[in-house]
């Protein structure tokens, strides 16, 4: 995509597009000026966008660092029209005014241009929320369906919000890719304001597939009510397509009501509740493998996950149930399964040298993912060792919070843990509540810097340690700390 291009299509106001600048092409989209590089288009967001595109916070007004996004080679840039005196009074700009994309919201004109560019590409597009396991469940869907030997486009990292969604769509038309290279997009969907954020996304890239992990009270800090998270991701199924596909958890209770919602196809998946893609058999006794028999409409598989926990199983169902959508069999599902690997920090078990192994759980937590990676640990077989959860406090929960952690911390307790410790704020409650329920060995620490410079004395030969927290705590110090003075497994290390 060159410069015209995308000025015409985001309705941008400039001097003169038959100038030579607007027919160089386009290698990537920035809203970072420190990251910006030759040839990128970067956007220029300030607060009154973030703040209409319901964003919780205050943000720099990055119209400031125009003169740095020029230096780093930016091509041009997308500028707000009501700041373009106060821009232009630069005298550095002054004479880059040619290269300013005028426009009256910049996330508007970078929404615009992704769904345009969408439009015109007009493939199938799944959708996937939740209040947790989005970004695993978003890789094992890309992974399905690229074994299926479809060119998928998939959510970068966990770009799932109304910056992120359309920065994944216009990997498109950037670094020389064109919209004919992909047959099918992967995107996550999230939500933390009651704004109708999901409902924004839908309209960018309206889904054909909408899948459903769960519900879960997360982000209650400015939703309220749990009930009022099921609203928001309830958006997703809402904004389906015509024709579209409602992929549901048959488990969760405020998930299979979004039926309702929905008067097309709907596919359920589930452990405990009939469903149309299920799992029998289930053997999770060795740590970082499930094993169990995928039930789908199209038949049946012995299948293996090469992950740990029954929440990685119920986001591997999710995928399936996508995969069937797109009439993949059971037996080619579960052989793509066999090389799934976990995204980074989210359940990924760490072998170490010295005979203890973690499982690093680091980028994000609420009170139901905690407790489904401390239920792993409990459950792994093997011979005795000490189990050691690391929990961070957990974000956003709202009024409830301080009996939410306690509540956790209880349940550690009830589950077998051996040793807890807690990190910052909040986590003395997780430590209270587990102190109420008899569990001795704890400690808190008032950072994760703190934590991480304790446990590299505490650890022992033999020991499961689970790091559990929220990338806003920080808690993956913990394994940075454990990884510089340990080494792994050389058979691991070969693949890390």
């Amino acid at each position: 995509m060159n410069v015209r291009e995308a000025a015409s299509l985001m309705g941008a106001n400039v001097d003169d597009l038959g100038a030579e600048l607007f027919d160089k092409e386009i290698t990537d989209f920035s809203i970072d000026s420190r990251s910006v590089q030759a040839g990128e288009l970067f956007f220029a967001l300030s607060q009154k966008d973030y703040a209409r595109a319901g964003f919780n916070g205050a943000f720099a007004d990055a119209h400031r660092y125009l003169p740095e996004a020029f230096a780093g080679g930016a091509i041009a840039a997308v500028v707000r029209a009501d700041h373009l005196a106060r821009d232009l009074a630069k005298p550095e700009l002054q004479q880059l005014r040619a290269r300013l994309l005028v426009v009256d919201d910049v996330i508007v004109a970078l929404q615009m241009l992704a769904h345009r560019v969408y439009s015109a590409w007009g493939r199938p597009v799944v959708g996937i929320t939740g209040s947790a396991g989005k970004t695993t469940a978003k890789e094992l869907t890309a992974h399905l369906l690229k074994s299926s030997g479809r060119q998928v486009l998939k959510s970068e990292r966990n770009y799932n919000n109304g910056l992120g969604l359309p920065l994944s769509v216009l990997r498109m038309v950037s670094a020389g890719r064109s919209p004919s290279q992909f047959d099918v997009a992967v995107l996550e969907m999230g939500m933390s304001s009651p704004t109708h954020e999901i409902r924004r996304l839908v309209q960018i890239t309206p889904p054909d597939v909408g899948v459903e992990l769960l519900v879960a009270p997360v982000h209650l800090e400015y939703l309220g009510t749990i009930e009022n998270v099921a609203a928001a991701k309830a958006e997703l199924i809402e904004g389906l397509k015509s024709g579209g596909t409602a992929v549901l958890n048959a488990d969760d209770d405020l998930v299979i009501k979004m039926r309702e919602k929905h008067k097309g196809r709907t596919i359920t998946f589930g452990i405990d509740h009939p469903a149309d893609v299920g799992a029998s058999e289930i053997d999770t006794t060795q740590l970082g493998l499930i094993r169990f028999r995928l039930h789908t409409p199209l038949g049946e598989a012995e299948a293996e996950l090469p992950m740990s926990g029954r929440h990685n199983l119920m986001n591997a169902l999710a995928a399936a149930a996508v995969a069937t959508c797109f009439e993949i069999t059971p037996t080619a599902i579960a052989g793509a399964l066999r090389s799934a690997v976990p995204p980074k920090m989210r359940g990924e078990v760490l072998e170490f040298a010295a005979g203890f192994t973690v499982i690093d759980d680091s980028y994000n937590s609420n009170p139901r993912s905690l407790m489904s990676m401390v239920r792993t640990i409990a459950e792994a077989g093997g011979e005795r060792r000490r189990r050691v959860v690391i929990a961070g406090e957990m974000l956003e929960l709202g009024s409830e919070e301080r009996e939410l952690h306690r509540e956790a911390g209880r349940e550690i307790a009830a589950a077998g843990i051996d040793i807890l410790w807690g990190v910052r704020g909040l986590a003395r409650d997780i430590i209270a509540g587990a102190g109420e329920a008899g569990l001795a060995e704890t400690r808190f620490f008032a950072s994760a810097t703190d934590a991480a410079a304790a446990i590299v004395d505490e650890v022992r030969t033999n020991d499961l340690v689970l790091v559990k927290g929220s990338r806003g705590v920080a808690t993956d110090k913990v394994v940075a700390a454990l990884r510089e003075r340990f080494p792994l497994r050389k058979s691991q290390a070969l693949l890390k």
